[in-house]
């Protein structure tokens, strides 16, 4: 069964009405009228005067009614040249996070989303409630640590950046198209968008996997949509169309607008193009001569169709070109646009009515570009039209146009839901010096809010339908940020070393705000820490209560007379992990420190090493008696007290020598170690003998001598 529809493209210029048949799929034009606005109505594609758009509406109403019928109800487009694109980053610090799912990558999309939605609201009241619909938005990039990669699945690192394109549809848009339809007792039947009613005629489902681009030309914009991914990812808008070739001939040929409009259009049909300029002369052109005229500003159109292209398009040429609208007949812009995009010429071109699949159309009606569009929005209407979805959001009633299939986050952002509510608050941080280095600590990760859709849960890419109740539930907050000394300093500070088979951790000195504490002392935020570390064996031994060690390892020395004398022989010998070592060498984790003390030197050894004599001894036999003869040659003092010769001198002593007895041994010596005497009865001569041979008692003696008094009794006297 065929059905009529009725459907008006609200232009800048003019106002097109068009009547359709549907029958099982196929469309047929029935009729098209197109009427021109009597005033500036049309502002950008926004109306600006109800009553006049109305009082237009209104007569293309009446005109085809009287071909057609009654008409109650009407599909209207929002013209592309209405909406705003905005480009915006979001960046964040992931440092000790968890590492990135999808949900926390769509709610950072979200969060860039919104941020592009802030920079289109030109008020800070509007900042309480949006004022656009947001249509679409595709992903420019995301970097980590600012690098630029693929995907942030999966991800760790210490920042994330995203960057989107969105497209919003300021809300007046539509209100003005109701309040225009209204006094022109008409009912919105449904609301398309320009660029996706021409996609959706020109460009199936099936191909829209592809990135491609549709170029709607009129007279004072060009409107663009990008198709990537099997959806509509960007839309854009340029101030530069078919008006900018008209009144480059107009300037150059001296020709009224209308007349220049008229000259343009020949360029499609004629050879040569028949001009009258405004003095009243007329004249006749060849066609090559025309184009030159006008090829700066084909090229100009060009340039401005294909930078924007580009932009929306990720910095990328995209698989092709569509070109629609009464300016994408403009001559030779196929080409400039392809040297622009460097795309080769079978990559770019026009598409008119003709290119619609199952359409027909009366013969009066042109396969014209400028067609394509109206025809688009009445197929559009009956194919896809857009629902008005009404929602709540935390029992907040949301209204939103079903532009697209849409989800918890376009709710979210119709209800002004700040991304940032999506998770609890990171926890205080700490901000401290340790060393002189400034370090922060962040407080604990926020928990993410929860998602509830009809009481199930969800996320924000949950799909969504009129009638849904969306419920936020808030993060928790991340907890402050807490840590002791043991957390912050370094575990390579503490040290497990050995000292003559004791074991001891030396732990690092530690100064908070100047005051020495443990490392378990808890951090305060501003706190100033700083610490020692053992560093060297003399640190061990002074961070072990071992200094009284030290004094063994100086150098052994002592001053004779007032010289110093080095004996490196009595100093201790120092061993780590069984390798010679010094008080200054470093010493790590689990060394092993020995040392071993030799015994202090005696004085006789100390004059042993000075070849000083402290004892003069001998041994002689005397009266059949072995007899050792001792005397000392040399004193010695000791830090000013007389020692011993066995007697231990310490490091660091004075010595003094002093001379004592250097005379030679005489006989009469030997009474003094002997105890022999002359018998008490003893009466006659003696004779002193040395080795043999008389001697007297001053005779000089020496070791090994063979010493004899013998006695001579005298004869008794009868």
């Amino acid at each position: 069964m065929s059905s009529k529809l009725f459907a008006l493209d609200i232009g800048t210029r003019s106002v097109v009405g068009i009547i359709l048949e549907e029958d099982n799929d196929h469309f047929h034009v029935q009729d098209i009228l197109v009427k021109e606005h009597k005033e500036r109505a049309m502002v950008d594609g926004q109306i600006h005067n109800v009553m006049y758009v109305a009082e237009l509406i209104n007569e293309i109403k009446q005109e085809l009614e009287e071909k057609h019928g009654p008409l109650s109800k009407v599909s209207v487009a929002a013209a592309g040249r209405s909406l705003k694109t905005e480009q915006a980053s979001v960046t964040i610090n992931i440092r000790n996070r968890p590492i990135f799912t999808e949900e926390d990558i769509s709610r950072l999309e979200l969060q860039a989303v919104q941020q592009a939605q802030q920079q289109l609201l030109q008020h800070k009241e509007d900042t309480k409630t949006s004022h656009y619909y947001c249509v679409g938005y595709s992903v420019l990039y995301y970097r980590l640590d600012g690098e630029e990669i693929g995907s942030l699945l999966d991800q760790q690192g210490d920042e994330a950046q995203i960057e989107v394109i969105a497209t919003f549809l300021p809300r007046v848009v539509v209100e003005s198209l109701i309040a225009a339809l209204k006094r022109a007792n008409l009912e919105m039947d449904a609301l398309t968008l320009e660029p996706i009613a021409a996609i959706n005629v020109l460009i199936p489902p099936t191909m829209r996997r592809l990135n491609v681009a549709l170029v709607d030309i009129g007279a004072g914009t060009s409107d663009i949509a990008i198709t990537d991914k099997s959806t509509v990812v960007a839309y854009g808008m340029v101030p530069t169309a078919g008006d900018e070739i008209t009144e480059a001939l107009s300037d150059h040929y001296l020709l009224d607008f209308p007349v220049a409009e008229e000259a343009k259009r020949q360029l499609h049909c004629s050879e040569e193009i028949l001009i009258q300029d405004i003095l009243g002369f007329n004249q006749y052109y060849p066609k090559e001569e025309v184009l030159t005229a006008i090829e700066p500003a084909v090229k100009q159109l060009a340039k401005a169709i294909g930078e924007e292209i580009l932009r929306l398009n990720n910095r990328t040429a995209p698989k092709a070109v569509m070109l629609v609208g009464g300016g994408s007949l403009t001559p030779n812009l196929t080409t400039e646009i392809g040297l622009v995009l460097d795309l080769p010429a079978n990559r770019i071109a026009v598409r008119g009515v003709d290119a619609i699949q199952n359409l027909t159309k009366e013969a009066h009606i042109k396969a014209s570009p400028e067609l394509v569009t109206p025809i688009g929005i009445a197929i559009a209407a009956k194919k896809m039209p857009i629902q008005y979805m009404s929602l709540t959001v935390n029992e907040q009633i949301v209204r939103l146009f079903e532009l697209k299939e849409m989800t918890v986050g376009d709710a979210f952002l119709a209800a002004n839901i700040r991304a940032k509510q999506l998770y609890g608050k990171p926890g205080h941080g700490l901000s401290i010096s340790v060393n002189g280095q400034d370090i922060f600590i962040p407080g604990g990760h926020g928990q993410p809010a929860q998602i509830l859709v009809n009481g199930q849960q969800s996320s924000t890419k949950t799909i969504i339908k009129t009638g849904d109740a969306i419920q936020l539930i808030e993060g928790q907050d991340g907890l402050p940020a807490t840590a002791t000394i043991r957390d912050i300093v370094d575990q390579a500070v503490i040290k497990t070393i050995t000292i003559q088979e004791t074991k001891y951790v030396i732990e690092p000195k530690i100064t908070v705000n100047g005051a020495s504490v443990s490392m378990d002392a808890l951090v305060n935020d501003r706190d100033i820490i700083a610490y020692e570390i053992a560093e060297t064996v003399e640190d061990v031994f002074t961070s072990t209560n071992n200094t009284h060690i030290l004094k063994q390892f100086e150098s052994y020395v002592i001053y004779v007379d007032g010289k110093p004398l080095y004996l490196p022989a009595f100093s201790a010998n120092l061993l780590i992990n069984g390798k010679p070592g010094k008080l200054s060498y470093a010493v790590q984790h689990n060394d092993t420190i020995t040392f071993s003390q030799p015994s202090l030197p005696t004085v006789q050894r100390i004059a042993d090493h000075l070849n000083v004599l402290l004892e003069d001894k001998i041994i002689v036999h005397f009266q059949q008696e072995l007899l050792e003869l001792r005397k000392t040659t040399n004193e010695v003092l000791v830090n000013q007290a007389v020692v011993s010769p066995l007697s231990t001198v310490p490091n660091g002593a004075t010595v003094s020598i002093q001379e004592k007895d250097r005379s030679p041994w005489i006989y009469q010596d030997v009474f003094r170690f002997s105890n022999w005497q002359l018998p008490t009865t003893f009466k006659g001569n003696f004779t002193i003998l040395r080795n043999g041979q008389p001697a007297t008692f001053d005779t000089e003696i020496f070791g090994g001598d063979q010493l004899e008094i013998v006695l001579e009794e005298a004869p008794l006297s009868l």
